[in-house]
């Protein structure tokens, strides 16, 4: 979904500018930190929102930042999840194919890396992280999981899948349900960045062609999960206006909006904003770049609010050479993060550069010459008051080995 396939997705160019939809009073408050409780819905629509949690796996997690499946059991993290999107399959030559073969299907794990305790061998006819997400299934007979193709890096065959969407449809199928680990995956789902816009590269197919492919996927894959990710552009004009999203709704079993990635430093001067506001907010650079902006345009095109999903982010955006505590100040560049410059994990971030304000729904830390914005549990716990006024499907996670050792954001959640 948003993402390189080895960073989360970054990209100003996520979204163009202008009109924000606004609760109105009662909406989480401005910069100086203190937040108000958004305004109550009509007697009745309080707590109907779906109890869906999804969380992503990424298969390049098992690499430098040593993140297994097990350790989505010992975090506490499965008995919270409903589903697990696992990120990503490819999507070349107008098909899906395997992501990372080795992290998927050939990694031998030892017995004190694997779920159940019990040791790989050379002979058996699966491993990986595959294997590993069976042996997690066994333990959680309720756990779902979806195969997720495409991502930021790999969305670039999405436009010539979609000139054969039945074609597609049956390579997805094919591969999902490959008789070495069909019992694994319960359905796909799609993460195209972005059809008809630009992402790493820019499509020009019509806006039919998502609800086309969306619909040969759902003739394949019949009564099991069919999902997706989709942008969280709430402007006119902008990339939820380029694919018909409200028509391809009747596929789809639920919308990941990627309520997160708003703003962050490939704008290397600032203003310093936080990635994933929940609502708008006094000198918010640009009107329409938040969650309730997002929500409420899928919702005024007719997708229905139980087929949306709160995306929440666990990691942070920041910038160095900052001096102002506020959002809104001005930098030198992206700030240090331990994988890529300007983005770094919620479980590194909440020591090294601890909450000092909210802002819009959201946190901001000062520390130093940073600035970062991320959700903390606090923060979560509001969106989550959000997600049930508004009657949503459930709640999302990009990335799970970004939580804490004792999954204290997924606690939030939940």
């Amino acid at each position: 979904m948003l993402r390189q396939n080895h960073s989360p997705r970054r990209l100003r160019a996520l979204l163009s500018a202008v009109c924000c939809a606004v609760l109105g009073a009662g909406l989480l408050a401005g910069a100086s930190g203190a937040s108000a409780s958004v305004s109550a819905p009509p007697s009745g629509t309080e707590r109907a929102a779906g109890s869906r949690v999804v969380g992503y796996f990424t298969e390049w997690g098992v690499y430098d930042r040593n993140y297994h499946v097990k350790n989505v059991e010992t975090s506490g993290s499965a008995d919270k999840l409903t589903h697990i999107n696992y990120a990503f399959g490819n999507v070349t030559g107008g098909k899906c194919a395997m992501g990372d073969s080795y992290a998927d299907t050939d990694k031998a794990y030892t017995a004190d890396q694997a779920v159940d305790g019990v040791a790989d061998t050379w002979d058996q006819p699966l491993r990986g992280n595959f294997n590993q997400l069976r042996k997690l299934k066994e333990l959680h007979p309720g756990l779902k999981i979806l195969w997720s193709f495409g991502g930021w890096t790999w969305s670039g065959g999405f436009g010539q899948a979609a000139q054969d969407p039945q074609g597609f449809a049956q390579s997805c199928y094919d591969l999902v349900e490959d008789s070495r680990w069909a019992d694994v995956f319960d359905g796909i789902d799609i993460d195209w960045e972005y059809p008809g816009s630009c992402g790493l590269s820019c499509d020009t197919s019509d806006p039919a062609a998502y609800k086309n492919l969306m619909g040969a996927l759902r003739d394949k894959f019949g009564g099991d999960l069919v999902t997706s990710a989709i942008a969280a552009d709430a402007t006119d004009g902008g990339k939820l206006d380029t694919a018909d999203y409200a028509g391809a709704a009747q596929y789809v079993d639920w919308y990941n909006p990627m309520t997160y990635d708003y703003f962050g430093a490939w704008d290397a001067q600032g203003p310093t904003a936080p990635h994933s506001p929940l609502t708008s907010y006094d000198g918010i650079p640009i009107e329409g770049y938040s969650t309730d902006a997002t929500i409420a345009k899928l919702k005024g095109m007719g997708v229905p609010a139980d087929k949306l999903l709160l995306g929440i982010g666990f990691y942070g955006r920041g910038w160095t050479g900052v001096t102002q505590d506020a959002p809104g100040g001005t930098a030198t560049g992206p700030a240090q993060g331990t994988y890529e410059q300007g983005i770094d994990d919620y479980k590194v971030l909440k020591d090294r550069c601890p909450a000092t304000g909210t802002v819009a729904g959201t946190a901001y830390a000062h520390c130093g010459n940073e600035w970062w914005s991320y959700d903390t549990p606090e923060t979560i716990a509001g969106k989550m008051d959000y997600k049930d006024q508004q009657g949503l499907g459930g709640t999302f996670l990009w990335e799970l080995s970004g939580d804490t050792q004792n999954g204290e954001l997924i606690d939030a959640v939940r």
